[in-house]
C-alpha cells in the first residue's frame, strides 16, 4: 500500500501526542521513498546554558525521526521497532530558527536498519551528522 501524505501526516501528530517529541515540539513536514524529515524550533527550551542547541535536544530529533522512517517503511502489524544505538557529530553551533532532521537508509534490513541523519539550519548549513541504527522484533 502506497502511503499517501494525508495518512503520513495524520501518523505522525498521532505518535507525537504526550511524549517528548511533543514537549519539544517537534513536527514531521516531509517524507519521501525513502527518507522523512522532521523539524524543531530552537529556542531556550532547547538550549544549552550558554544559549545555543543542546546536543541532547539534538540527538533526540534524530532518533525521532529515524525510528519513525523505521515505523512507517516497515510493516508494524508484524514487527515492533526499537532504537538500539545511535551517534552524533555535532558540526556547527545554532542558537534561533529551526533546525531540520532528515533520515534516509543506509541499510534496510528485516531485522536491523541503519539511518543517516542530517541536521542543517534554515540556511541548509549542516549543524549535526548522526546515525541511528533500529532492530525490529517480531510481535
Amino acid at each position: 500500500m502506497q502511503l499517501t501524505k494525508e495518512t503520513f501526516f495524520k501518523q505522525a501528530k498521532a505518535i507525537c501526542k504526550n511524549t517528548l517529541m511533543e514537549t519539544l515540539n517537534i513536527e514531521f513536514v516531509d517524507f519521501g521513498d525513502d527518507f522523512v524529515v522532521a523539524r524543531m524550533p530552537v529556542n531556550s527550551r532547547v538550549h544549552q546554558p550558554d544559549g545555543v542547541l543542546h546536543g541532547g535536544a539534538t540527538v533526540a530529533l534524530a532518533e525521532s525521526v529515524g525510528s519513525f522512517a523505521a515505523h512507517v517503511f516497515l510493516n508494524l502489524d508484524e514487527v515492533f521497532v526499537r532504537g538500539i544505538e545511535i551517534s552524533a557529530n555535532h558540526v556547527k553551533a545554532v542558537k534561533e530558527g529551526f533546525v531540520y532532521a532528515k533520515a534516509t537508509f543506509i541499510h534496510k534490513g528485516r531485522t536491523t536498519q541503519i539511518f543517516d541523519i542530517r541536521v542543517t539550519d534554515d540556511h541548509d548549513k549542516l549543524i549535526s551528522v548522526c546515525k541511528l541504527t533500529t532492530i525490529s522484533l517480531p510481535k
